[in-house]
């Protein structure tokens, strides 16, 4: 039988793809899990990994000992987990990463009934617009967009997301709304300049019946770099912005937005929930996963997210 530490330090390197990462999760140095794994593939008498010096790569054999281990080492770990506590519940630290404003606007609220359900689990959040590796940084979970999908994660879609045309009706009082994408132009435009490039974002509106339309607006009233603030900005009555709707649909609930030309919009793409694979979840993973699926389906954000 091969010491659960070899099989772990295995384990670990295939998913976050190095030793360092894999030493992250453990707690143990690159050289340790390197050489756990060095006397593992002894032991076994394959090559598990294809070595270079920027990323591992499962051989052949290694993919297929993966495969028959994974599952196994998960279920022990979950066993060990479930008998750590007196009364069952799932239990450990949960580490999640999410967006800012997102995560305030529409995770956070989820908190007190999560914990009333899961007394044992303890949030770690961390709500940060950039991009992380979900494993190798060792994340139990992600909400957002755009992460690169490695081997061995799963991405279930929460919403597709659209971006709307907004103002504050004191803005809008004594002026024509557009009837076309082309007359905001005479509109005092907050714009968003985009961190990576640092460029403006040019308006991009698709018509219900697919036409699409870019505004090309000629001097901007204020740019900001973060979409939360320009939410604030507009309801302050500065101008028209073009926002998401995770940023604006309280506002536009409330009345204090209101959406121009409302048969245009622009699909941002979507928002995500990333994971480990199932056959590696943890108890507290997986009751994380379902809560916020449910939550997110009995509050029908998906439909609230549309601009329909």
């Amino acid at each position: 039988m091969e010491p659960l530490s070899h099989l772990e330090s295995f384990v670990q390197s295939a998913e976050s793809g190095s030793f360092s990462a894999a030493a992250r999760r453990l707690g143990l140095t690159p050289a340790a899990v390197s050489k756990n794994v060095a006397r593992l593939e002894t032991r076994l008498g394959v090559r598990l990994f294809q070595r270079s010096t920027r990323r591992l790569t499962l051989t052949e054999s290694g993919e297929r000992f993966l495969g028959r281990i994974g599952g196994a080492l998960a279920t022990l770990h979950d066993a060990v987990a479930d008998v750590s506590k007196d009364d069952g519940q799932p239990a450990g630290t949960l580490k999640v990463s999410m967006g800012q404003a997102f995560g305030r606007e529409h995770v956070l609220p989820m908190m007190g009934e999560f914990l009333a359900r899961y007394p044992s689990i303890v949030p770690d959040w961390h709500f940060d617009n950039q991009q992380v590796d979900l494993v190798g940084e060792g994340f139990d979970a992600a909400i957002g967009g755009g992460i690169e999908l490695s081997p061995g994660m799963v991405a279930r879609e929460l919403a597709r997301i659209h971006v709307v045309a907004v103002a504050a009706p004191g803005y809008l009082e004594g002026r024509a709304l557009p009837a076309h994408p082309s007359q905001l132009v005479g509109f005092d435009a907050l714009m968003r300049r985009s961190s990576p490039t640092g460029r403006l974002r040019s308006w991009t509106l698709q018509h219900a019946s697919g036409d699409q339309a870019t505004v090309e607006l000629p001097r901007p009233r204020a740019i900001f770099n973060d979409p939360e603030a320009i939410a604030h900005a507009a309801l302050m009555g500065l101008g028209v912005a073009m926002l998401p709707m995770p940023f604006v649909e309280r506002g536009l609930r409330s009345g204090e937005l209101v959406r121009l030309l409302p048969e245009w919009h622009f699909d941002a793409g979507a928002v995500w929930l990333y994971y480990p694979s199932k056959k590696l979840l943890p108890a507290k993973t997986r009751v994380f996963i379902d809560f916020v699926l449910a939550r997110f389906r009995s509050e029908r954000f998906a439909e609230r997210m549309r601009a329909a």
